[in-house]
């Protein structure tokens, strides 16, 4: 098993995890109901994938 001859510095430690960062989610415009939708799912809002209706969607009542 691989193990540190020396203490890595906390700059060293610090600077490889500069990269760990989490994106934020990618949103677009639904071309049906202008609401805010992940790209390639179907929208929550109105049912409606790449221009036509694929799923009912319940009304809240």
């Amino acid at each position: 098993m691989a193990v540190p001859k020396r203490k890595v510095s906390k700059a060293k430690g610090r600077s490889r995890r500069t990269h760990w960062k989490l994106k934020a989610a990618s949103v677009m415009e639904c071309p049906q109901c202008h609401e805010p939708k992940l790209p390639h799912r179907i929208c929550s809002k109105c049912g409606y994938y790449k221009g036509r209706k694929v799923m009912e969607v319940k009304k809240a009542e």
